[in-house]
């Protein structure tokens, strides 16, 4: 995980409509970027929700929402059709920003050991420095404790 009080990395990824994003570009704003294993399964769709429910919330606060996970941009798409979620969903199919985040581990399942995403959440200040780094979020609680940070 990243430390509190460094530059976040600058990264430009595709959002689920093809559009490309740059963290720079939301200098000015606080930033959540959040990273999430898959698309359409259950623990991310909550924690999508979540985002999505409590987004305007966070638009009163001067914050944005950006998911990023090693989807396509087509599934981000579907994604958000599928649920009404008004904010940025970004495709890292190569993985860099992942891994760049150090979000990109091992992770254990039924015993068996593999390579994945671990959910983890960064706030991002105006200025673009890590005030905020969780790893191992709880999926449902994520939305409401950093909203609660703001």
């Amino acid at each position: 995980m990243l430390n509190i009080g460094e530059m976040a990395p600058d990264f430009e990824l595709p959002d689920q409509n093809g559009q490309t994003h740059r963290l720079s570009d939301y200098r000015g704003q606080r930033v959540i970027l959040y990273f999430y294993p898959k698309d359409n399964t259950s623990g991310c769709t909550r924690q999508a929700c979540g985002f999505g429910e409590l987004y305007p919330q966070f638009r009163e606060k001067g914050a944005v929402v950006l998911g990023v996970s090693k989807d396509s941009v087509a599934s981000h798409k579907k994604f958000e059709q599928n649920y009404g979620l008004p904010f940025t969903l970004l495709s890292d199919t190569e993985k860099a920003v992942i891994q760049a985040y150090d979000c990109w581990k091992e992770k254990k399942n039924y015993g068996k050991v593999t390579m994945g995403v671990v959910r983890t959440t960064y706030l991002i200040d105006e200025n673009g420095v890590i005030v905020k780094a969780m790893d191992k979020v709880k999926a449902a609680d994520n939305p409401a404790q950093m909203l609660g940070l703001l």
